[in-house]
Parts: C-alpha cells; structure tokens; sequence
C-alpha cells in the first residue's frame, strides 16, 4: 500500500476547499498540498444540489472568496453562476492538478512521535483504502451528509402513487409540467424551489408546521454595479462587501437587542407585499428573528407567486400520506402528483471522518471549539464552519488565513505540533445557539463552547477579524511543541494548560 506525504490535505473541493487552496498559496507558498474530494467534481453544494432555482440566500459580494471579486450582476446568484466562480478560481490558482476526485475520507490518525496525520481514503473503484499522511489536515467537506438529505418518517408514505424527491438528490432532467406539487417545508429551499416550479407546474403548495421570516431583497445590487464601473476591481468589492457586512452586524445585532422591534418590521414588510391576511396566518413565526435563519428571497419571487395564484402555503401538521396527496391534522387533503421533502439536511461534523489521537478515538460532543477554527485537543487540524448569522465564506476565509499563519508561525519556530489544549475547562454550551430543527437534532455529533473565549463560537464577523487575523497565536491555550519535546512537556509549561 502505497503511502504519500503532504505539508497540507485540504478535505472538500467546494467553495471553502477551493478557497482554502488559494489562501495556501498565496499566503504560506511552497507547500505540498492536495485536495481530498468525496465526489467526481469540484464545487460541493453548488455542484451538488441541481434543484429548481437553487442560488445562494447570501448575497455574493459576501459569499464570495475577499480576494476574488464578485463581478456578475447578480449579486443573489444561482448555482450555475456559483459553480462557475469556484471554477475561474480553481483555474486562476492552479488548483485544479491538486485535486484527487473519488476520495472519501474515512478515518485520521495523529501519532504524536511522527508528528504527522495518517489520513485513510476510500477511493471510487478501488476495494483497498489508500493511506496519505500529513503534517497539517484542514477540513472544508461542510457541514451536512452528502450522500441524503434529512426526511421524516411520513405514515403512509408507501401509499402515495405520485412521485417523492428530496432537493438534495433532485433528478436533474426530471419534469413537473403540468404537475400539483406539495413541497414540505418552509425553509431557504423550500422558498427557492416553491416559486421556481411555478413555472411549469399547474399549482405549488408549500406546506409547513410552522412560519419563517422572509425577507425580499433585490437580486441585483445596483450601487456595486456602478462602483465597478469607476473604481479598482477590488476596491469597488471591498466596500460593497463591507456595506453589506456591517448591515447584517447591524440588523443581527438589533434582533438581540430589540426582538420585538424587528419583529415588527420584519412583518410590516412581508404585509406591504402580501397583505394582512397571509401574514397573520403563515408568515409570523413564534420565534424572534435570527433563532433561526432568515429567509432571504431575491425581488420578492415567492410573494409575487402568491398574489398571482400559481403558489399557495398551508400551516398545518402531516397526519399521514394518502394515494393522491398528504391527509393533514385539521383533515384537509392537499392533493399532489408531486410532493418535495425539502425537510432539511442531516448534519455531520468533518465529514463524518473518524478522528483518533495516539490511538486513542476522539468524540467530537466530548471536545470543545475553539476560536472557531479548531477543536481541542486535536493537534494540526483545523475546521471550517461558516456563520448562522452571515455568509458562510466570511468565516471560512479568516479560517484558511489562520491555518497559513499558524503553519508560518511553525516553520519560523521549528514547531511540529500545535494543539488547543482545554484541560479543565468546562462545556458551557452547545456548538451552535440555533433553534432550527436540523440544528437541534445534530448537535450531540459537534463539539462544545466554553464560558469564555477562545472556547467561544463568536457570530461577530468583524470581532473575528481581530482575533483570528491578528490576535497573537500563544494565547495559553494553544500549545506549540518541537519535535524534541513530548506533549506533556509543552503542556505543563503553560499555566491552566494541563491537569
């Protein structure tokens, strides 16, 4: 069995794996990397999901990489548009030669002697697993099981004569013309795919248990538009991208503030486009903004679906699934040849991988976070997870310049190892502060937060900046040992580090 050693294996070939690959080199150049990808293509979610209308709920001028511009005119893009930047970007770094397709990472080994990760592939076609080893693994494979999405189990789901499809595994030349489709749920794909289909399909309900906040937004950003036209590239993008951040601090900062106030705006909003009515009954939601997601629809497509009749909602339970439709609580039948579980994903920690230190298996729920990027007590690795409150790219990016600042800070100490070490700090509370039902069912498969930082998961894009950009790295919490010295050495020199 042929093994092969890297500086860096970078886990998932998607928007932050491709990202990360970019940062590497241009950042902490010189070093050995390859891109480890589960699938035969580049682009993750964005090559993944092939539903109706899939784009992004951020806008791209934020969801996009802060050291490639966002030129396309729409800033709410869809997944072509997406799949195609990741592409120019892979194309313009040279990244492409650095990917293996067919890689499914199973299981990562640490051994702190050889100071190096032994990372077990199972690779397409291929009965034997591969072994690659490294000094440094730096996981981009998301956040969620590619393989299926999540779905309930619906009684009488064997009885229904019609077709059942998760948007997460859409057949892409599948038509619904002339189709009654119930899509279930009410959440960002669900309100992607609701008005989508009413282009072809005779009527689209969506049915949900409970409201979610939507917000209408533009789909093309003027005042970026004309920037471009004046100003440097990236200086047009910088400070579109900055309006944008700084509104959604604000905007998230007064939902914690003042709940009620933006509550009530959000509503005056969603009234002046669909009326009183529709509102009362299917868009307030009994939560206050931002303990859940946002729904961000760009020029206000679900609304006009609803004022022209070709979509309805419905609020209501599932009791069971009929030949011709879903039976719901209140009795009513909603009939369908079609129904849509757009039910949710089913959320995984690194990919599912197996992690194990000097023998010694870890479990993730029994870790905590750390900064953000990184887990304790495992050496070497870092994790990207985006925010709940902002785009996803924003944190993957100050993720990836932090794993190039704390592999240069190593090469100039002549470090081999650097762990986050939380000896006798206290789990203090889940990985993520999310009401959301796919949130909640996942969270025993995440690591924990502490009281205090590091161990804290901020949702402060600019707070973050200054920690992982230009925070100093030996901060008694993440310890750096040389290849002379052992773990527990490094460990009880730094005061609160070891038992």
């Amino acid at each position: 069995m042929n093994t092969t050693h890297y500086d860096v294996l970078i886990v998932g070939a998607g928007l932050s794996g491709i990202g990360a690959a970019a940062h590497l080199q241009r950042r902490s150049p010189g070093r050995t990397y390859q891109i480890l990808e589960m699938r035969d293509a580049m682009g993750g979610t964005w090559d993944l999901f092939r539903y109706p209308g899939i784009r992004s709920d951020s806008d791209m001028h934020t969801l996009g990489f802060n050291f490639k511009p966002w030129k396309a005119e729409k800033a709410i893009a869809d997944g072509p548009a997406i799949r195609e930047y990741i592409h120019e970007t892979a194309d313009e770094y040279g990244v492409n030669p650095h990917i293996r397709y067919g890689h499914k990472v199973i299981r990562a080994s640490w051994d702190s002697a050889a100071a190096r990760w032994t990372v077990e592939v199972k690779v397409k076609g291929k009965r034997q697993h591969q072994k690659l080893t490294c000094n440094w693994l730096h996981m981009c494979a998301g956040y969620y099981k590619y393989e299926s999405g999540y779905t309930p189990e619906f009684a009488g789901r064997d009885d229904f004569e019609g077709d059942i499809i998760h948007p997460q595994l859409w057949p892409e030349d599948y038509d619904y013309s002339g189709k009654k489709v119930v899509v279930i749920g009410s959440g960002a794909t669900a309100m992607t795919v609701v008005p989508a289909m009413t282009d072809k399909a005779e009527h689209v309900t969506m049915l949900q248990r409970s409201p979610t906040y939507v917000v209408s937004r533009p789909s093309v950003d003027k005042m970026a538009n004309r920037m471009r036209k004046f100003l440097p590239g990236m200086m047009a993008y910088g400070i579109t991208r900055w309006r944008n951040v700084l509104m959604q601090l604000f905007v998230y900062n007064q939902t914690r503030r003042r709940p009620q106030k933006v509550k009530d705006r959000l509503l005056d909003m969603t009234r002046e486009e669909i009326g009183d009515e529709l509102v009362e009954k299917h868009f307030t939601p009994e939560y206050n903004p931002w303990d859940q997601r946002l729904c961000l629809i760009p020029d206000g497509d679900l609304f006009n679906a609803l004022n022209e009749k070709k979509a309805s909602v419905v609020t209501d339970h599932i009791d069971h699934f009929t030949k011709t439709g879903i039976k719901l609580k209140s009795g009513e039948e909603l009939e369908a040849d079609l129904i849509v579980t757009a039910t949710g994903l089913d959320l995984q920690f690194v990919g599912g991988a197996e992690m194990i230190v000097d023998g010694r298996k870890q479990e993730p729920n029994e870790l905590l976070n750390y900064r953000g990027a990184r887990v304790s007590n495992i050496p070497n690795m870092s994790t990207v997870f985006g925010y709940t409150n902002a785009s996803w790219t924003l944190r993957a990016d100050l993720t990836s310049e932090y794993m190039c600042k704390v592999l240069n800070h190593m090469e100039r100490e002549n470090f081999v190892e650097a762990r986050p070490m939380a000896d006798g700090v206290e789990p203090a509370a889940d990985f993520l502060d999310f009401s959301s039902g796919y949130v909640q069912r996942a969270l025993s498969r995440f690591p924990k937060q502490g009281e205090s930082a590091p161990w804290l998961i901020t949702q402060n894009y600019a707070r973050d900046i200054f920690l992982m950009r230009h925070g100093k790295l030996e901060d008694g919490a993440l310890v750096f040992r040389r290849a002379h010295e052992t773990v527990q050495d490094v460990a009880e020199a730094v005061p609160g580090a070891a038992e």
